[in-house]
């Protein structure tokens, strides 16, 4: 046996299809495309294309809306399950973890829902003033975590009901109101109002009479 007699097995390699060479190659004339359309084009579509109308892509990041990038994430607890808790106890974060009602490094927020039956002292990060009141009704204390919320004047007005100050205007001395009137007399009579300053107790007809002789 030679090296030019050896072959590979019957049916391990195939020909290469040939495309576009002519209607005798098996896939000559339209290669395998169909006839006319957006398909049979050169061109084709782009990846994602959907005939027009906006891609999935692009609907996506639409769909969820504004998103405040200052939004307080909570662990929310209603003071309902706050009843499990024996009376006079601390409840603080850590308790609240251990119980399985709170997330481990979230914020904790005890809100109003249902009612509390024991005496308890709540330590979380911020109360609903429902659930403050309900709990202050049994016995029990609020104690709020991490720094106080920083209120604006114009919020803070609000929540206590007292309007802003605006500042008013000075009132008139006692002292500009004679110069007015005397002005106010001197136009009624057709005069020109004295400019000379008069001294104090001096009567305005004095003031007058010197004016006269001068001229």
């Amino acid at each position: 046996m030679q090296l030019h007699d050896l072959k590979p097995p019957k049916g391990s390699r195939h020909k290469t299809q040939r495309i576009g060479r002519g209607t005798g190659s098996g896939r000559g004339k339209t290669s395998g495309r169909g006839q006319k359309g957006q398909n049979a084009r050169s061109e084709g579509f782009r990846l994602g294309f959907e005939g027009g109308q906006m891609p999935y892509a692009q609907r996506i990041p639409k769909l969820p809306g504004f998103k405040n990038p200052f939004k307080k994430v909570y662990a929310v607890v209603n003071v309902s399950k706050l009843r499990r808790f024996e009376e006079g106890s601390r409840v603080d974060a850590d308790a609240l973890v251990e119980a399985g009602l709170a997330r481990a490094g979230l914020d904790i927020k005890v809100l109003g829902t249902g009612d509390l039956k024991s005496k308890l002292t709540v330590e979380a990060h911020a109360f609903s003033s429902s659930a403050r009141a309900a709990i202050e009704a049994k016995g029990g204390s609020v104690k709020v975590l991490g720094e106080p919320r920083k209120i604006g004047p114009r919020r803070l007005a609000a929540k206590t009901g007292k309007g802003l100050k605006v500042a008013e205007p000075a009132p008139a001395t006692a002292k500009e109101k004679p110069e007015r009137a005397e002005k106010g007399r001197a136009k009624a009579k057709g005069e020109a109002p004295s400019s000379a300053p008069r001294a104090e107790g001096t009567p305005a007809e004095d003031v007058q009479e010197t004016n006269t002789e001068e001229a």
